[in-house]
């Protein structure tokens, strides 16, 4: 070997230590990060949940105090600095020169925490995902030898943070070449493996449980048609959702003075809180009460009237949380609404049509499915959501399902709010 073969070894073997430690330490702080504002939500949204169950007047208190913090925060404590949540993963993985500015961890932290814990009708898993990716992106900018490993670094960042939320770092690696990457290099494998290892491996020293308790005893074939059937529904409602935020993002553009929109925002919110208590916040809360509850639950034109009710107003109310200044995504709606869909279409099948389905299978195959379309990532979804109930009993369904949903909804809509161009909104 001669010796300028021989340096170029030697080279390759530093950057490869050096970019194995980085993303050692990526994944440690992104998981610590996930694991902590998802621990700090639950008991504070736990919280202000009893006092509203206690005092339903908080109903309007909670959500104009939220959003009003949450603006001042922005204006004074972040200098009015910009904030396009995930798109602005996207801008920085396509542009050499464009960095998340480290202001975004904390920035995304604290208003994630607040929107969700004062109501808005979202979730912490996109303010999990930036403040994530901003961490690679730091970390990107400590080392030339760093610089061509932005996209890699940026990743294993957002896969170490969705392993810490929804324990499943099959999810996480998915998520990142689903929805940020669309490529799989040498360098995003090795970074993106070892940073979510490190992350399962915290989530298991810390005895993390996983976020619902659920009892899969089996499917049948049967159940096919039916499946289908779920999963071009799930495929309609995701549509319905990501149409929503681009309207009201339209419509709330056209408001100059942003408190208007906090004061705006605020009263759908608390109107529709008031008439449905299951859309507070990411909305887990109500679907650990009818995973428990969901084949005791007999279908009545009252019940029937809710789930519709709240599969309208879900959509609603989620887009006007993130236009009126409420930090989030459509991860945590989406599967709050395939919960609630699969469970209604269950209850009609099983009511009027004597099937004898499992509504439990149901709602957890809903989830999967209307994520699936929602974000154009099945495989992502179906980890994810198998990963929440830590059980693999319905993978087969779920993949079939989510592969419809996903078709469907670019059938229908071909875009995400994570893809959508102003110029083609209608």
């Amino acid at each position: 070997m001669n010796k300028t073969a021989k340096i170029k070894k030697n080279h390759q073997f530093i950057v490869l230590r050096k970019l194995i430690i980085v993303s050692a330490l990526i994944g440690f702080l992104s998981a610590f990060l996930g694991i902590t504002l998802k621990r700090m939500t639950e008991y504070y949204e736990g919280i202000f949940l009893r006092e509203v169950s206690l005092n339903p007047i908080y109903l309007v208190i909670f959500p104009i105090f939220g959003l009003s913090i949450i603006y001042f925060l922005r204006e004074y404590l972040f200098k009015k600095k910009e904030n396009k949540g995930i798109k602005e993963v996207f801008e920085s993985t396509k542009s050499t020169s464009k960095n998340l500015p480290s202001y975004k961890i904390p920035s995304h932290f604290i208003n994630g925490l607040l929107t969700v814990i004062f109501g808005g009708s979202t979730g912490i898993e996109i303010s999990t995902v930036v403040a994530t990716a901003t961490i690679g992106s730091v970390a990107h900018q400590k080392e030339n030898v760093f610089r061509k490993y932005k996209t890699e670094l940026i990743c294993a960042g957002v896969a170490a943070g969705i392993t810490a939320l929804f324990s499943s770092p099959i999810a996480g690696i998915l998520f990142a070449v689903e929805v940020i990457s669309r490529k799989v290099t040498r360098a995003y494998a090795i970074s993106t493996i070892i940073a979510v290892s490190i992350a399962f491996a915290l989530l298991s020293v810390l005895k993390e449980e996983p976020l619902f308790t659920v009892s899969i005893t089996t499917w049948h074939l049967k159940a096919i048609p039916y499946f289908i059937l779920l999963g071009i529904l799930a495929g309609m409602n995701s549509v319905y959702l990501t149409r929503c935020v681009l309207f009201f993002k339209m419509q709330f553009a056209k408001i100059e003075t942003h408190y208007y929109k906090i004061i705006i925002g605020s009263i759908v919110l608390s109107v529709s809180l008031f008439i449905f208590p299951q859309l507070y916040g990411e909305g887990y809360h109500s679907i650990k009460m009818i995973f428990g509850n969901a084949s005791q639950l007999p279908l009545t034109i009252t019940l029937a009237v809710t789930f519709i009710g709240i599969l309208i107003l879900k959509p609603i109310v989620t887009s006007i949380t993130l236009v009126s200044g409420g930090d989030g995504g459509v991860f945590a709606p989406s599967l709050f609404i395939g919960a609630f869909l699969g469970l209604l279409l269950s209850s009609v099948l099983n009511t009027y049509f004597n099937t004898q389905v499992i509504p439990l299978n149901f709602m957890i195959i809903g989830m999967a499915a209307v994520l699936s379309a929602s974000i154009h990532a099945p495989f992502t979804a179906i980890f994810l959501v198998c990963g929440l109930i830590n059980d693999y009993t319905l993978f087969v369904p779920i993949l079939v399902v989510c592969l419809i949903s996903k078709y469907t909804a670019k059938m229908i809509y071909p875009f995400t709010v994570y893809s959508y161009s102003p110029s083609l909104i209608k």
